[in-house]
C-alpha cells in the first residue's frame, strides 16, 4: 500500500481521548464542505454516553459529533513566537480519501 502525504492528520480510530482539545476534519455533506473543528472526548450535559463535544459550543446547545462524523484528529499546533498568522499557515480539512480505506465508506 502507497503511503500518503495526509498533512499531519491521523484516523479518528487513534485519536486522543483524553479529554484534551484537539482539531479534526468534519465530514463534508448536503450541510457543506469539510471543515476544521476543535473538539474535546467528553459527556455531553444531556447525555449518556461520551462523544466529541465543539469547544465553542454554547451552554444552551452542544455541538456533538459521533466518530462516523469525523474523518481525522490531530493535536492542536504548538503556539509560536511569531503573532503574524496568515491564510497559508491555517490548518486545511484533511483529505477524505486519504482515509478510506482504514476506516471504511461509512455507507
Amino acid at each position: 500500500m502507497a503511503t500518503h502525504d495526509t498533512g499531519g492528520w491521523s484516523p479518528m480510530t487513534k485519536a486522543d481521548r483524553s479529554g484534551a482539545r484537539i482539531l479534526v476534519t468534519v465530514r463534508g455533506g448536503e450541510q457543506g464542505a469539510p471543515e476544521v473543528d476543535t473538539v474535546r472526548w467528553g459527556l455531553p450535559r444531556a447525555g449518556h454516553d461520551k462523544c466529541w463535544i465543539a469547544t465553542d459550543s454554547g451552554p444552551e446547545a452542544q455541538v456533538t459529533y459521533e466518530d462516523d462524523d469525523l474523518v481525522a484528529w490531530m493535536p492542536l499546533p504548538t503556539p509560536t513566537s511569531d503573532h503574524g498568522v496568515t491564510s497559508a499557515d491555517a490548518v486545511q480539512p484533511a483529505r477524505e480519501s486519504d482515509f478510506l480505506e482504514e476506516s471504511g465508506s461509512g455507507i
